[in-house]
């Protein structure tokens, strides 16, 4: 990559607007936050700026679900460490959602979360540990039969989870990491 210096008058420039961005940046977000600031906000009379709480099933299919999926398709293609690095952030995701959502149904969500995935989850660390497909793929089942037994608890039996079928849809190379 070549560089080349950029002349005088571009220098001030490019000072003046990052000066003018560390002024407006703040600037606007104090008026974001003002009361009022928005359209249709005067039905809304807390000083605290709303939050965005992403639902159960947002949370399913948005970060649960695909990281499911990329376990299965990581150890179908042989990339023991992706398999590894997305269980770690699948049982973050599952600790997450508990948080977000504690009481479910009148249950301590978090809980019921734990109890269902706990033994499946470190089965499935074991199994990629050692690299043992036969044993992967037992505690993948287990994982998502747990999975199912939440869904059927909390009513949304029609969610059935399993092993992924046919090719992935997605855009991530397996095994290209340090090559």
């Amino acid at each position: 990559m070549n560089l080349v210096p950029l002349p005088a008058i571009s220098k001030s420039s490019l000072a003046l607007v990052l000066l003018s961005a560390a002024i407006l940046i703040p600037l606007t977000t104090v008026i974001v936050r003002l009361p009022g600031a928005h359209a249709g906000s005067g039905s809304v009379s807390s000083t605290q700026p709303a939050t965005y709480l992403p639902s159960i099933s947002d949370m399913m299919i948005g970060t649960i679900q695909p990281r499911h999926e990329r376990i299965w398709r990581a150890e179908q293609a042989g990339d023991w460490n992706f398999a590894t690095y997305e269980l770690g952030n699948l049982r973050g995701a599952f600790g997450r959602l508990g948080r977000a959502h504690p009481i479910e149904e009148g249950t301590p969500f978090s809980d019921m979360i734990e109890s269902v995935i706990q033994k499946p989850i470190e089965d499935l660390k074991v199994a990629i540990g050692r690299r043992d497909d036969a044993d992967f793929g037992k505690a993948y089942d287990e994982l998502s039969d747990a999975c199912n037994s939440c869904h059927q608890a909390l009513n949304h039996g029609t969610i059935v989870i399993g092993r992924p079928s046919g090719a992935a849809q997605s855009d991530l190379i397996f095994d290209k990491a340090g090559r």
